[in-house]
């Protein structure tokens, strides 16, 4: 499995101009995602903070395949979601988080979500982000994504997920401590 590595701080100049080259890329081919914004004005925020770089390179790694996704009016920061079709290959077969996996004695995964995205320096999205994230496309059809968990549901042992099947998109719940193959989560940040 193709876990999270820390996020760098910042990446070489070769790198940054690789990822910026694939963000604009993927940012060209999906117009529909981010209406009204120019990649002029997402490049010149990428190049003015190198240390988001690192973790949209660790979301791209891990088979997030990270775009824009919208633009907070107030602080002119630009919204990047994981796109991927389906969860990002790279952060599958976890359990939700550190109380999950300490508690799973038998065949524990080998990590946990929270620790993962906050090694990476990105954030779970949200039920509300999940939904608005399937409005741009059809997303997790052959598999499910953990989603940031409510405390009143994690503390009763839950965490929650989401999926799109029959065309409709699903929040489903399990056990913190269960993963499964088809699993992972999708990750948002701000830059």
């Amino acid at each position: 499995m193709k876990g999270a590595k820390p996020a760098k701080k910042e990446l070489s100049a070769k790198e940054r101009e690789a990822l910026i080259g694939v963000l604009q890329s993927r940012f060209g081919k999906n117009p529909g995602r981010h209406a009204g914004i120019a990649w002029a004005g997402v490049q010149a925020r990428l190049e003015a903070k190198p240390a988001k770089l690192g973790a949209l390179a660790e979301m791209e790694r891990t088979g997030g395949e990270p775009d824009v996704t919208g633009q907070d009016r107030k602080t002119g920061e630009y919204l990047f979601m994981d796109c991927a079709p389906q969860s990002p290959v790279g952060r599958q077969s976890l359990c939700y988080d550190r109380e999950a996996l300490d508690g799973r004695k038998k065949f524990p995964p080998k990590g946990c979500v929270t620790e993962l995205a906050a090694a990476m320096g990105a954030e779970i999205l949200t039920e509300e982000q999940y939904f608005a994230l399937q409005q741009l496309g059809e997303f997790d059809t052959k598999t499910s994504s953990w989603l940031l968990t409510p405390p009143e549901i994690r503390k009763r042992g839950g965490a929650i997920y989401g999926d799109r099947r029959y065309n409709r998109v699903f929040i489903g719940h399990n056990g913190a401590d269960s993963y499964y193959s088809g699993r992972g989560f999708r990750c948002w940040l701000k830059v």
